[in-house]
């Protein structure tokens, strides 16, 4: 473990304590949670988006789309238990 040092306004501090004590624990264990869920939310996203960019790679690549309003009513049959036909493959509109 390394020591890092942050400068933090005396008010951020004061509700960081309080925060802290509401949550039964110290302020440094509190400001360590509190950047490892920035930390993960950051990953997270990070993987959110590099998968996006991989699927409309995918999309432009193949010219094949199935319009969102075909799908979405697809899915909501699916969801109600219907006996619905999956919607047609289209070439993507440009």
């Amino acid at each position: 473990m390394s020591t890092t040092t942050i400068r933090i306004p005396d008010d951020l501090k004061a509700r960081v304590a309080a925060a802290a004590g509401r949550a039964g624990t110290t302020p440094h264990n509190f400001i360590l949670e509190a950047i490892a869920e920035k930390a993960e939310q950051a990953e997270r996203r990070a993987q959110f988006d590099a998968e996006a960019e991989e699927r409309y790679t995918r999309i432009v690549e193949s010219g094949k789309t199935i319009p969102w309003s075909e799908m979405r009513s697809y899915l909501e049959g699916r969801v109600a238990g219907k006996a619905v036909k999956p919607p047609s493959v289209r070439k993507l509109a440009r």
